[in-house]
């Protein structure tokens, strides 16, 4: 049976459910075994200190996919991402928690589709909101 999320259930101010995950360097070593992404920075201690930071420090690109990982498990199986822009302003560091966060914002049909407006986020255990963006997703109806 397909899971879904209806567009005549959501309303401006839901939040979907939380996404989180405790980054580490295993983490990153099987992302970046599959993106092909093994740059130093994200690798080696020694050249996240050349690079200013305390040790080795995680992708944005895996923030990314952790945000994907929120939505789609939020809207189900008939519904599609439509848009998604994230601002990457925080580092994140090895063993950080990292929470993907959403909220509805708006909800319009156009052109013969349902599309939801969200918020996102990815917050660190310290409260700290390290990629702020926005989501745009289609969403079947019940009738």
């Amino acid at each position: 049976m397909a899971y879904n999320v209806y567009f005549e259930d959501v309303a401006v101010g839901q939040e979907i459910p939380a996404f989180q995950r405790k980054t580490d360097f295993m983490n990153w070593n099987r992302f970046a075994a599959v993106n092909d992404e093994f740059y130093y920075i994200h690798m080696d201690d020694e050249a996240g200190k050349a690079a200013g930071q305390a040790a080795a420090f995680g992708m944005g690109n895996l923030r990314w996919a952790y945000v994907l990982n929120a939505l789609r498990a939020w809207i189900g199986d008939e519904a599609e991402v439509r848009e998604l822009g994230m601002q990457f302003r925080a580092i994140n560091h090895k063993n950080d928690v990292l929470t993907t966060v959403g909220v509805v914002t708006g909800k319009k049909q156009e052109n013969g589709e349902n599309l939801v407006t969200l918020d996102i986020n990815v917050i660190n255990q310290d409260g700290v909101k390290t990629s702020p963006g926005h989501a745009v997703v289609s969403l079947p109806t019940r009738g």
